[in-house]
C-alpha cells in the first residue's frame, strides 16, 4: 500500500501561546500530570547531559513500517520551520529510518528536531548538528530496504504517548513530552506558577532554612531511646 498523506489539523494557537513555553524544562512540564504527555525515556538524545541542546517545536509525524521508510521521505516534503519530524517505528532497533542526507534535509528545510521511536544512524554527523537535537531509540548501520509503506500526519504512539501532528514537542537532557493545544494554552499558568514555587524553594534553601520551614513539612515523630 502507497504512503498515504494527512491533512495537519489546523490549530488557533499564537505563537505567543506557544512560545511561553520554552522556559519550561521536561521535568516542570511532566510533573503538571498525566495530561502532559511524558514520552518514553528510552528514547535518549544523542549527546550527553550538558551538551545537549533544547528540542523545541510543533510535531510532523511519520508513520513507518520498518524496514520501510517511506513515510519519511513524503513527511520531509511537508517540514515547515519550526518544526520536529517525529518518526514511529514501533522501537524498531534493527534498521535505521533516518541518517545523515535525510537529517541534512530536515535542517535546510528549517526543521528544529528530530525524535525517533526507533534506530537512527551516521550518529557523528547527527551529533554535530548543534540546531538540530535529534532523540532516538536506537542506533544501527544497517538502512531501510524499502520506501513504498507508512503514513504521514495521523496521530502516532511514540514511546508509550500518542502524539497528534501539531503537538508540541520539547525535549532537554531529561527526556522528552508532548503537549497537546488543550494542554498548551491550559496549564502554562500552572507550569509557570511551579518555575516561581521553585525559585522559592532554591532562594530559602540558600538563606539557610531547613527542609522543614521549606517545604512546609510535619514535625518528624522523635525516637525517644
Amino acid at each position: 500500500m502507497p504512503v498515504t498523506i494527512y491533512r495537519a489539523p489546523a490549530s488557533d494557537l499564537t505563537p505567543a501561546e506557544i512560545d511561553r513555553w520554552r522556559a519550561v524544562p521536561v521535568a516542570v512540564a511532566v510533573d503538571l500530570g498525566r495530561d502532559a504527555g511524558q514520552i518514553d525515556p528510552a528514547i535518549r538524545p544523542l549527546l550527553p547531559a550538558g551538551r545537549q541542546p533544547r528540542l523545541f517545536g510543533r510535531a510532523v509525524t511519520a508513520l513507518c513500517e520498518p524496514p520501510d521508510f517511506g513515510a519519511v521521505l513524503h513527511a520531509l516534503d511537508l517540514v515547515m520551520p519550526g518544526d520536529v519530524l517525529v518518526i514511529a517505528a514501533s522501537g524498531h532497533a534493527e534498521t535505521a529510518m533516518i541518517g545523515e542526507i535525510l537529517g541534512g534535509h530536515l535542517r535546510r528545510r528549517g526543521g528544529c528536531g528530530l525524535v525517533c521511536d526507533g534506530a537512527v544512524r551516521d550518529v557523528a554527523t547527527l551529533a554535530g548538528w548543534t540546531d538540530l537535537p535529534v532523540f532516538a531509540r536506537s542506533v544501527t548501520p544497517r538502512g531501510p530496504s524499502s520506501a513504498e509503506r507508512g503514513a504521514v500526519n495521523l496521530p502516532a504512539i511514540i514511546g508509550g504517548r500518542l502524539v497528534t501532528p501539531g503537538d508540541l514537542v520539547i525535549g532537554d537532557d531529561d527526556g522528552l513530552v508532548a503537549l497537546t493545544p488543550s494542554t498548551i494554552r491550559g496549564r502554562i499558568g500552572d507550569a509557570e506558577a511551579r518555575l516561581a514555587l521553585e525559585a522559592e524553594w532554591q532562594a530559602s534553601l540558600a538563606a539557610g532554612r531547613s527542609m522543614l520551614d521549606t517545604f512546609g513539612l510535619g514535625k518528624p515523630r522523635q525516637n525517644g531511646t
